[in-house]
């Protein structure tokens, strides 16, 4: 089991999203690796190099702000079980997401950190 790569993630209102994305696609020499519409949560997402931009109304970004760090994993499945033996708390278990597959995990310190599994890994991401 690995952790592939570790996103910073930036909430934004979504009439800042589109130049946000734009100006992180300029900074980094490199296109969104990742850009999908996530309509459940009324959210857009890009990921650009270690960055996830998360864009949408305030109602919607409230749920997903306190979450401090993104870990794309090569396996969740595994991660949950060994996150349980280091003493994490699964607080949202696995499910389906437009990506792949995430869940929610509060660490021993406090941190509270989103697990995913692409469908679709990219090359890039790997730490």
């Amino acid at each position: 089991m690995r952790i592939l790569n570790i996103l910073t993630r930036h909430c934004l209102t979504l009439d800042r999203f589109d130049d946000a994305v734009s100006f992180y696609e300029e900074l980094f020499e490199q296109p969104a690796r990742l850009r999908f519409d996530y309509p459940e949560h009324d959210l857009k997402l890009a990921q650009i190099a270690s960055l996830l931009l998360i864009g949408g109304p305030q109602e919607s970004l409230a749920r997903f702000a306190a979450t401090e760090a993104t870990f794309l994993v090569d396996d969740i499945a595994g991660w949950e079980e060994q996150l349980r033996t280091l003493g994490a708390v699964i607080l949202e278990p696995i499910k389906t997401v437009p990506t792949g597959r995430n869940m929610l995990v509060r660490h021993r310190d406090g941190m509270l950190v989103e697990y995913v599994e692409h469908r679709d890994k990219h090359p890039d991401d790997h730490l």
